[in-house]
């Protein structure tokens, strides 16, 4: 028997109506990490045991909460659920209170550090935010190894983080995966 291919999101559980249906389903979720939430097509294991090979349009990604099947009859939910990884928090706060030229030294070694690591990276104020994209002790050990004085980085979670970033700040650090990004929902 060949596997069913999912090629629509049919809407997304925050809203109300399907925020209702919900209530009345039996919701498998289908739990995927940020990266693999930025594909259009893979295939992933339910929270229930069931398979969905998911392909959908080009440039047009998952978000938490979307809903891939919907089955009046049986009661049957598939939704999304999203994990997405920690943020690195760079704090340059210290280099507002030392001379300029070196304040400026230490900003652009930083963003060689990050950059050779080809990290995205976010400014905002005086904080960077890297999302996690590697193991955590290899990017604590990029940043022993760098040694860049005057900084302060910690790891927060990223549902900590977005609320204070606009929209473009999230799909360049999280790649499109959290729940506020927009798509075209097909009506049924």
């Amino acid at each position: 028997m060949a596997m069913k291919i999912y090629t629509d999101i049919l809407g997304n559980i925050s809203d109300q109506a399907w925020s209702e249906r919900a209530a009345h389903a039996q919701i498998e979720y289908i739990d995927l990490d940020q990266w693999t939430a930025q594909k259009s097509r893979f295939v992933a294991k339910g929270s229930l045991g069931g398979e969905y090979a998911v392909a959908l349009k080009r440039r047009t990604t998952v978000a938490d909460g979307d809903v891939l099947l919907y089955d009046e009859g049986s009661g049957r939910m598939a939704v999304v659920c999203l994990r997405m990884n920690d943020i690195m928090v760079i704090d340059l706060g210290a280099l507002m209170r030392i001379e300029k030229q070196s304040a400026i030294d230490i900003a652009i070694e930083l963003g060689h550090a990050l950059g050779n690591q080809h990290w995205p990276a976010v400014v905002q104020g005086s904080r960077v935010y890297v999302p996690l994209t590697v193991d955590r002790k290899v990017m604590q050990s990029v940043m022993r190894t760098h040694h860049i004085e005057h900084i302060a980085y910690s790891f927060r979670p990223a549902e900590q983080i977005i609320p204070y970033l606009a929209p473009h700040e999230v799909r360049r650090l999280m790649g499109g995966s959290h729940s506020d990004q927009k798509h075209h929902h097909n009506a049924k």
